[in-house]
């Protein structure tokens, strides 16, 4: 039975790693975790279709797909506008990921603040509800209106996770945004404003625990590679580890699980550390085998 690696998820609020064929492993902070890639990386497909072709696709690619398969996928996206006639009520928010940096976005209002988790978003705050296509209009205008981008690149989030401002701080910046942002006009008329309540993630993410700035990022897993430390925080796609090193210290690097997707996993002993290439932290490129069954990972 392969354990082929789906992403990080965030159900209920808490990381799991997701695996090909709906299994879950839950993460906790402060646990060992140590696996080990095995064979190519394949295509995970699209909409729910296995990839025809089973395509091997780029160890460093964000997105484990084949080009016809990125496709179709992008073919059915609401971020392209591909289903404009979607029933859902979809909700409008501003994510803050640290100071100076807040985007607006929209997410189906059924899924709650998952999107938020699955962005790394350690704090935000809801602006309104409506159809998706009222949603995206909004979304536009504010975009426009108050400056702010429709993403942030994730080097930029990692590198101030581990030096936040207290949480009231936080709270004021999205406050003093969302009244900028209910104030304008252009809204869509369908579009109802909602009260402005913050939301905190960094309790969520274990960000707490985060003594200092990761020293690397491991963006790129390859056959036979291993990854093995204790897990701090988790945010987004991204898992923290305190890696071993030498005379007993360890060494802060961050996990972009987007690059363990397609993978066959095996466990691995955590004193194997990574000897998978990692990258600086500010560099941001875009059945088991060996014998007995696997009945668990970490």
């Amino acid at each position: 039975m392969e354990w082929r690696c789906a992403g990080l998820g965030w159900p209920e609020g808490r990381p799991v790693l997701r695996w090909a064929g709906g299994r879950v492993s839950s993460l906790a902070y402060g646990q060992a975790v140590g696996f080990r890639a095995v064979g190519e990386r394949r295509c995970v497909g699209a909409r729910g279709n296995a990839c025809p072709l089973r395509a091997v696709v780029p160890g460093r690619a964000t997105q484990a797909r084949c080009p016809e398969c990125a496709r179709l996928d992008r073919a059915f996206s609401v971020a392209a506008d591909g289903v404009p006639d979607d029933p859902r009520t979809y909700r409008v928010y501003l994510a803050w990921f640290g100071p100076g940096m807040v985007k607006v976005g929209i997410t189906a209002e059924e899924r709650g603040s998952v999107r938020l988790l699955e962005q790394g978003a350690v704090a935000f705050c809801w602006l309104g509800r409506g159809p998706l296509m009222a949603a995206r209009r909004t979304e536009e205008l504010l975009r426009a209106a108050l400056g702010v981008p429709d993403r942030v690149p994730y080097a930029r989030k990692r590198a101030v996770r581990a030096a936040l401002p207290e949480w009231g701080e936080r709270a004021r910046e999205l406050e003093e945004l969302y009244g900028r942002a209910v104030a304008l006009e252009g809204w869509a008329e369908s579009l109802e404003r909602l009260d402005f309540a913050a939301v905190d993630h960094a309790p969520a993410f274990g960000l707490a625990a985060l003594a200092g700035e990761a020293a690397g990022v491991v963006r790129e897993l390859v056959a036979g590679g291993s990854v093995g430390g204790r897990l701090v925080a988790a945010a987004g796609p991204d898992l923290h580890l305190a890696v071993p090193g030498g005379a007993g210290a360890s060494t802060l690097l961050v996990v972009d699980t987007r690059v363990l997707v397609g993978w066959e996993l095996v466990k691995a002993d955590v004193t194997d550390g990574v000897t998978v290439p990692v990258v600086a932290a500010g560099g941001d490129g875009g059945g088991a085998a060996g014998g007995a069954e696997q009945v668990g990972l970490f």
